[in-house]
This record gives structure tokens, sequence and C-alpha cells, in this order.
């Protein structure tokens, strides 16, 4: 049983647990959702704050703005006027979150190129062919510090931006680290060079399209782009450089592996970056105070104070134009409030990091708790160890939580809790089907021995089991047939079965109703013991209880075979049995060989009970039992047999007589008995007045002792041993 526990507990934990561990490190698809899904939770419990003193606004281009100035696009004549209102503002940069690939399709000479040959010059007379609007926006963009927005992909041909910026970099070469990209879609010619720079609107969607992070710089084929976001921060500043650095960079302990991409400096902000180069956002909720109309900055009648000296950012939140994201708080937001709240994340140095520790940190944390549960669960109840488990998983829930919201980063406790719990449903499962078999274990074994109640006790606490042996004191019970084989010689075996099972089956009835456990059979005799395998301190009055049932219960069946046996016509033969009780300590528990075990008792107090029930015979008794016996039970009717060397013994064994119960021994009956046995006693046990004494005592005590007063002058055999006077 515990080489068989050990292996199926250790299993039942142990693969749980590396196999958790091995999904941990895999960290696969699946995993990632779980994580972002708790870390969004996070979000949506304490969201950032938003501040009317961050430096970032948003001209919207709303659906009032559609409304007073026009359906989009505007013309590019339009948007010059926007630009030349936001730089009289004073704005420090004007970053659209837009691409103009196109020439403006409302531009007067665009649209005169359209008509037929015969009309165009008509046309160009009488509307003038003064600027384009496209070049009219590229002056206002060359009088003001302005960033236009491009599209990198993986589709058309080959292509490349007109860098604006530097890249000095440490460490390990930063186009290894960052997301690819073959082509772009980039402003006209003529707008890249009136900017003062240009980033990407690319984002970095996860699986479920939500927007939790965005990257600062993208790689296009060998060269390095920002963001509209980073390009903003550039150029609000006045820096002409962007400062990456990489692992193994000077201060970065990444002990030669190219682990990706530690931090990004755009003038004086110093942005930790994850190790592809995106930032991740701690978003805020979305608040009206972020966004300005655009009617309103054309019209005059925007807040000057909303965009003296701060990062504006053009974009539009009209929902026609359907430039929408989702993030952890929101369904959809316009796409430019992302980039705005990455720069507000910025200005205000509150990065949401995920350390490069983390998931190395969760994985142990996960095999600590793990072993630790493993190790915990079989010392204590399943309840102890689940309301273990259920602390456990909300301490790290908590650590977790207070990690997000002190520190601002992001430690999955989902890995180690999962792990706990998987090992603790492994385990609990594990021990239930132990505790299971052990039940099942006990009841067949010993269902066979003891009463279904203790059976049950003892498949309930099996701890009151000690296999294997150990002494304790016990009342041991042998009960033997008389003339057994002259009975058997008049029977074939078939009758001579059915009579075995008619006598053992009652007798067996009997001696579990007392609380005694079977041991034996031994042909027609009977062995039982009190006070194993669960505690009996009456065990001694119980074995001698069950041994007056016992003669009791014979009567019955006598009764019953004699009637079966007039009413077939054949002889009767009373059937009479001998009953020896000892009391002692034993060596007993499940004893045998290899091959077999049987839960049994050893001890010289075995032997004596045996022989004492060998004794009865020659005394005429139903019930002799030891000098311990009679001591641990006084309560009872006793009569002192007799001093008998019992064969196999060297010293003489006081025995007594089992006259009957409490009630018995309390009727002035058995008193007067017991003063006429006394007599007797002193007598001369060959004396001719112990020969008168006997037979009158015979004459007046009931049945089963008028027994032992017949056979009393007569010499005990040999093999018993030789009586003396009682």
């Amino acid at each position: 049983m515990p080489r068989m526990f050990s292996r199926v507990y250790g299993l039942s934990v142990l693969l749980p647990l590396l196999a958790c561990l091995i999904a941990l490190g895999a960290d696969p698809g699946p995993l990632r959702d779980l994580r972002n899904g708790l870390f969004d939770l996070y979000q949506r419990a304490d969201p950032r704050p938003f501040s009317p003193d961050l430096p970032v606004r948003i001209v919207d281009i709303d659906d009032a703005s559609l409304a007073r100035i026009g359906q989009w696009p505007w013309p590019r004549s339009t948007l010059a006027t926007l630009v030349e209102r936001l730089a009289e503002k004073g704005a420090a940069v004007i970053a659209f979150d837009m691409v103009f690939a196109e020439p403006d399709r409302l531009d007067t000479t665009a649209l005169a190129a359209v008509l037929p040959e015969e009309l165009r010059g008509p046309v160009l007379m009488a509307i003038g062919t003064g600027e384009g609007a496209d070049a009219l926006f590229a002056k206002a963009m060359a009088r003001a510090p302005a960033v236009l927005g491009a599209v990198l992909s993986d589709q058309g041909p080959a292509a490349s931006i007109a860098p604006k910026w530097g890249i000095a970099s440490a460490g390990d070469d930063p186009l290894a680290f960052l997301p690819h990209f073959s082509s772009a879609v980039v402003p006209l010619p003529a707008l890249g060079e009136a900017a003062a720079g240009i980033g990407a609107l690319n984002w970095l969607p996860d699986r479920d399209q939500v927007v939790r992070r965005v990257p600062l710089l993208l790689a296009l084929g060998k060269e390095v782009v920002p963001s509209l976001a980073a390009e903003a921060l550039r150029v609000a500043q006045g820096a002409s450089t962007y400062v990456v650095r990489a692992s193994n960079a000077s201060g970065e302990a990444a002990f030669g592996t190219r682990s990706g991409m530690v931090a990004v400096k755009i003038g004086a902000f110093e942005i930790p970056t994850e190790a592809d180069g995106a930032l991740r956002l701690r978003f805020g909720r979305s608040d009206p105070r972020r966004f300005i109309p655009a009617h309103q900055v054309l019209d005059g009648t925007a807040d000057a104070d909303a965009l003296d000296g701060r990062i504006i950012l053009v974009g539009t939140s009209a929902a026609g134009l359907k430039d929408t994201r989702a993030t952890p708080l929101d369904a959809a937001v316009p796409g430019v409030e992302i980039q705005a709240q990455l720069i507000e994340q910025v200005a205000t140095g509150a990065f949401l990091t995920r350390p490069d520790w983390a998931r190395g940190a969760e994985i142990l944390l996960a095999g600590l708790f793990g072993l630790l549960l493993a190790v915990l669960l079989p010392r204590v109840s399943p309840v102890g160890a689940g309301i273990s488990t259920l602390a456990v998983i909300t301490a790290l829930a908590a650590g977790s939580f207070l990690a997000f919201t002190r520190l601002s980063l992001l430690i999955d406790p989902l890995g180690p809790a999962v792990t706990a719990l998987a090992v603790y449903l492994g385990g609990v499962l594990a021990l239930y089907r132990d505790e299971q078999k052990k039940k099942r274990w006990v009841r067949e074994v010993f269902g066979r021995f003891v009463s279904p109640q203790v059976v049950e006790r003892l498949a309930e606490q099996p701890q009151d089991l000690v296999l294997g042996g150990q002494t304790r004191e016990l009342t041991i019970l042998f009960c033997d047939l008389r003339d057994f084989t002259t009975l058997s010689e008049t029977m074939d075996a078939e009758a001579l079965t059915r009579f075995m099972r008619a006598y053992l089956t009652p007798m067996t009835e009997v001696v579990l109703a007392h609380g005694g456990t079977i041991d034996k059979y031994i042909g027609d005799a009977i062995m039982a013991f009190w006070n194993a395998p669960v505690d009996d301190p009456a065990h001694a009055r119980n074995a001698a209880s069950c041994a007056l049932a016992m003669v009791e219960r014979l009567k019955g069946l006598n009764a019953g075979w004699r009637t079966e046996a007039e009413a077939a016509g054949r002889p009767y033969v009373p059937v009479r049995c001998g009953i020896g009780l000892a009391t002692g300590p034993c060596c007993v528990g499940n004893l045998g060989s290899a091959q077999r075990l049987e839960y049994s008792c050893l001890g010289d107090d075995v032997n004596l009970a045996s022989r004492i029930e060998g004794a009865t015979k020659a005394l005429g008794a139903d019930v002799l039992v030891s000098e311990a016996t009679r001591a641990a039970a006084p309560e009872l009717a006793f009569l002192e047999a007799g001093t008998l060397t019992l064969k196999g013994k060297t010293s003489a064994s006081r025995l007594f007589l089992l006259a009957g119960d409490e009630t018995v021994a309390a009727s002035s009956e058995f008193r007067a008995l017991a003063e006429r046995h006394e007599a007797l006693a002193r007598t001369n046990r060959n004396s001719a007045e112990a020969m008168l004494l006997a037979r009158d005592l015979a004459r007046i005590a009931p049945a089963h002792l008028a027994r032992f007063y017949a056979a009393y002058g007569k010499p005990a055999p040999e093999p018993a041993g030789s009586a003396a006077a009682p």
C-alpha cells in the first residue's frame, strides 16, 4: 500500500506540474491570450487618470466639423489653413494621423485636367492659375513643425522613406529585432519634403485585434523608421537623433545573448521598450478634454491655452471614416487617441512594463508552489489543502495587482495559479483514489473478521489500523466442538458441509455481535480475539459475554437439529462445545508471508487460550478462562476450577469457570452456590467428603456447571496436566 500510494500520488502531482511548466516555457498563443485578458482587467480596474495639464491635444475631424466644413477629404487648402491656425496658436508640433499619398482631387488644376481640351482653357482663365492646393499645404507645413504619416506594408514594390532623423545605437543592431516591412505608402514628395518628420502609423494588434502595444520603431528594408508618436516627440523637442539601446549594450546584462531592444531615447525622454521596440500602453478612459473640434480651430474659436506649446495630433473620430481601434478599455476608440495616450505616457514617465525576468520568475513560482502543495497535500485534510491552494492563488493575484498599481509591472499570476490548481486537483484525485482503495481493502480484509459496523469505522478511520504488527493486550477465544470426529463419521461430505455452515454461521454472528474479530476457522474450531483492530477497553468482559452467548446459541441450534432428526427418523446426537479464554499481550497485525497476508495475532496467551479450551473437556466445563481474564472482568460470575499444568506449559495455570453474567453474579442462588463451592475447595479432592460435596453440587447446580461437578472426582487426563484443588 505505501509504495503504491507513493507512485500513484507522485505521478498524479508531477505530471500536471511538468505539463504546466512546459506550457509556461513554451508560452503558446492561448496562454498569451489569457494573460492579456487578465492585464486588461487590471487596466479596467485601475485606468490611468487623465490630466488637463498633459502636453497633448487632438484636433478632431469629428462629425460636427464634417457637417460645417464638408465631407472628407477636405481640400488641401483647408488643411493648409488648419496648419497655419495651429502654428499661430503656438503648437509645438502638428502631427497628422493620416497619409497624403495622392494629389488633392479638389485642386483647381487637377479638376481642369480632367475636362475636355476645348473647355480646359476657358475654365482655367475663369478660375485663374494660382498655386495648387498641395503646394499651399506644403508651404504651410514648411513654416510650421509638421509631421506626416506613412503606412508600412509587405504589399507592393520595395519603397523607402527619406529619413529626417538620425539613428544612434548601442549594443546589438536594432534591425534584428524590429518588425520588418518591405514596402510603404508615403506622402507626396512635395509634402514629405516640407514636413519636419514622417512617422509610421502601423499598429501591432494581438490575436484578438486589441491594441495593447504601439511600436516606437519599425524596419523598412534596411532602414529604421520611427512611429508617428515618436516623430511628434522628436520634432516637438527639436531633437535630431534617436538613441537606441539593445542587448549587450554597456550596462545591459544580456550575457552574450541577443535578447532584443531595451530602450529608445527621444530628446529628454528615455523610453523602456519590449524586445521588438514596442511600448505597452497603460490606457486611460477616453476624455472629451483631450479633443478639440477641427472646426473651432478653423473658425478661430478654439481655446488658445489648449493649443499653445502642445503636441497637436490631427485625426478623426467621425463614425463614417472608421478610423477606430479596440483597446483593453474600449471596444472602439479613434486611432489618433491611442497615439495621444502613448505620448501622454511618455510625458508622465508612467511606463507599463513586463520585465524580461517576469517569465522566469513566473515559472519559478509555479514550480515552487506546485512542489510545496505536492508535499503539503498528504499531510493535511482536503479542505485544508483547498484553503491553502486558494490562499496561494489569492496571494498571487493580490501580488500581481499590487505590482500593476504600485510599480506599473505586469506579472502574470495565472501560470503559477493554474499550476497550483492542477497539482491540487491531481493530488486530491490521487489521494481520493488511494483512500477509496484503502477503504475497499479494509472492507475486503476485515469484512471476514469483524462486524459491518467495525468495518465501516475502520474504512472511515484507517489510521486506527497499524499494519505489520503491534503489541497490545488482547482477549483470545477458542471454541471447539466436542466429539466432532465421531460426529463427522456419520455424515457424507455434502451433509458435513451443510452442518458446518449451519454451525459456524450463527456462531460467527455471535462473535461479531460482541465486537470480536474472527481470526480463523480451524476445522470445526473458531479462533477470535478482542481489542483489535479497534480499541475495546472492555475486551475481556465482551469476550466472556460472547462465550456465554455462544453456549446459549448452541442450545437453540441443538433444539432445531433434534427436531430435524426426529422428523427424519434418525437418531439425534447433541452437539456440545468447549470455550477457552485468555487475556494478555500479543502481537497483532497483518502477519504471514510475502505470498499471503492475514490479519492475525501471535503470543503466549494465544497458546494459553487454546490449551484452556482443550482442558474444558477433561474438566467437564463449557467455558474456562485464565486468571488474567477473570481479573479483567470481575463483575461476572466466576468459580475457580483449579490450577492445572497445561500441555506445553512448564508452570501451572489457575483456571476459572465462567458461571454467568453480572446478573447471575449478583443473584442469591449464585452466592449460595459459591459458598458451597468454596467448601468443596477446602477439602481434599480425592477424599470421600469431596466426592459427596461434588455429587451434591452436581444435583443443585445449573446444567453447564453440573457437568463440572460430575467430573470433579475423576483425575484429569495426562495431556491436560494434573489438577490441584480448586
